[in-house]
């Protein structure tokens, strides 16, 4: 058996006898280094940072580059959580799926000590203010979602936890934004230490969106006298930076296969586990070995120097040119394109739909032939061969258990940037005319038919979580599988949707590009299999 704590990994050789890559330093001295001089805190130790921040710190550590560990803060140590961490001893088992077949098993340790935000023991507060006021803090970094910033609901109204905490002050807060802004609130008290505040989500402008949420209770607390005015200037001064970033790295939830690959390795208590907020935890995870990080260079007390394992740091405008390459271009829109028509056709995986010659080719042609033209070279990763990385490496990979259904959440937010940029881009040009866009209408088309709920097959499916199914599924209601409608009719009845610019990024009609999406449309529920005929007929040409 193969145990994954600290006395279960003092058999070496049994673990490196089944091919597990296990710490070469000192973890023991390492953790009293971290505890005394925290270095780097991160919120939101899910998936993609135990598979990409926390292995970028195990290779630092190994090689010595790094003499102190990670400080790993969830939400809540309810539902689980701290169990689990306990358990293992902080420990993580990282399988790294390789699209040539292979497979890296590799034992993270970088995690000096996991701290929870809210908790019923006080200790646990207590740890994170002694953390947070450390003047050897640098660098208090996020993986928590978009969500994760949000302090107001979609119609601006303050979040009820928000709301309470501008009320009540930096004491007691219950929100997540309203505790982190008590946090630099003693770190301001305790010296005015500067610090790195990075968001590693992946939004736009991930730094403003932090700046934002933060300055919610700055100003909110300054009126009301809870903080002093000095505060604000702390924050807003230079001392506290929030740097933009851009993350890449596919890291679906953990795999039931992977997790009986271990339990075959001997490895005990490799089960995956849902905490009550639907969170999936386990002491493993699984994800793809290509992997992105390209940070704003703004760090006002030093940094770990990230840039060994990989990590790019740059100024602002190249983050924000990475970041167009990849969402708007060369990467998300193809995703998002595959998980519709992926959800039509019925497939269960993003890697089978790159063996499909239409899906492969509909992927392909809007990446190479729509949006690469309208990308601008960051200089830091060349947008070509990022492209060629997707479609010929990370989307085939037959290892990656990702599927069209997870892609497919929340389409109705997505579809403005990742398709809409580059029509605006279109129209914009000198050169290139909206006239020649022919695949993304498509894909515009694809969803509509989607939100009719009813596959290729006439088989009824449950579409994937998003705001706006609901209201975006009624102006397709009235159509029906099988019905012969002509492109006039079908933009009369869509006429409301086509327009609205909060999903398309722009207005379709206004554009030209409705007749087009309504065109494809009437052919895409002329019938059983229509969805399969219309890609064969203007993706690959096919009769």
């Amino acid at each position: 058996q193969l145990v994954l704590n600290e006395q279960g990994l003092r058999n070496r050789a049994a673990w490196e006898s089944a091919g597990y890559a296990i710490p070469r330093y000192d973890r023991e001295a390492m953790a009293e280094r971290t505890r005394k001089n925290p270095v780097w805190l991160h919120f939101g130790a899910g998936n993609i940072f135990k598979a990409f921040q926390s292995n970028a710190a195990e290779r630092l550590l190994n090689d010595g580059t790094l003499t102190e560990g990670i400080i790993a803060v969830e939400r809540s140590d309810s539902g689980g959580k701290r169990e689990n961490y306990e358990l293992h001893d902080n420990y993580t088992v990282l399988v790294t799926l390789k699209a040539d077949g292979s497979i890296q098993k590799t034992v993270i340790g970088s995690i000096a000590e996991t701290r929870f935000l809210f908790s019923k023991d006080a200790a646990e507060y207590a740890r994170l203010r002694e953390i947070f006021t450390s003047p050897s803090l640098q660098m208090v970094s996020f993986t928590i979602t978009e969500k994760g910033y949000a302090v107001e609901d979609g119609k601006g109204n303050l979040l009820p936890a928000a709301d309470a905490d501008l009320k009540s002050g930096p004491e007691n807060t219950q929100s997540y934004m309203g505790r982190l802004t008590a946090l630099l609130y003693e770190r301001f008290k305790a010296g005015a230490f500067p610090v790195a505040m990075v968001s590693m989500d992946n939004c736009s402008r991930n730094g403003d969106k932090l700046r934002e949420a933060v300055s919610v209770f700055v100003r909110g607390w300054t009126e009301k006298g809870f903080v002093s005015a000095d505060f604000a200037e702390y924050i807003n001064g230079g001392k506290v930076s929030f740097p933009w970033t851009m993350i890449d790295k596919i890291t679906p939830g953990p795999d039931a296969a992977v997790a009986a690959e271990l339990k075959k390795d001997g490895l005990t208590d490799m089960d995956a586990s849902v905490t009550a907020s639907g969170t999936h935890i386990a002491p493993f995870v699984n994800a793809e070995e290509s992997e992105y990080l390209v940070i704003e260079d703004d760090f006002p007390n030093g940094r770990p120097p990230l840039e060994k394992a990989g990590f790019l740091f740059t100024d602002r405008d190249t983050v924000s040119k990475v970041e167009r390459m990849k969402v708007c271009a060369c990467l998300n829109p193809l995703h998002t394109a595959l998980a519709v028509y992926g959800c039509l056709l019925g497939f269960k995986k993003i890697c089978d739909e790159m063996k499909d010659p239409e899906l492969s080719a509909l992927a392909r042609r809007i990446g190479y032939q729509e949006a690469l033209p309208v990308v601008e070279n960051p200089g830091v990763i060349e947008p070509k061969a990022f492209l060629d990385t997707v479609v010929n490496v990370r989307l085939p990979n037959p290892f990656m258990p990702d599927t069209p259904q997870r892609i497919a959440t929340d389409t109705s937010q997505k579809l403005s940037i990742r398709f809409g940029e580059t029509v605006k881009s279109y129209l914009s040009s000198d050169t290139l005319r909206v006239a020649d866009l022919k695949m993304i209408p498509l894909v515009f088309a694809g969803w509509l038919r989607y939100l009719m709920a009813v596959d290729d097959t006439g088989t009824p499916f449950t579409p994937s979580p998003d705001p706006l199914l609901e209201s975006a599924a009624a102006y397709v209601k009235d159509f029906r599988l099988g019905e012969t409608v002509s492109a006039e009719t079908v933009e009369n009845r869509l006429s409301g949707i086509l327009s609205e610019k909060t999903v398309w990024g722009v207005d379709l009609k206004e554009t030209g590009l409705a007749a087009l999406v309504c065109g494809y449309f009437a052919e895409l529920i002329q019938g059983t299999g229509a969805v399969r005929a219309v890609l064969k007929k203007y993706v690959t040409g096919e009769k």
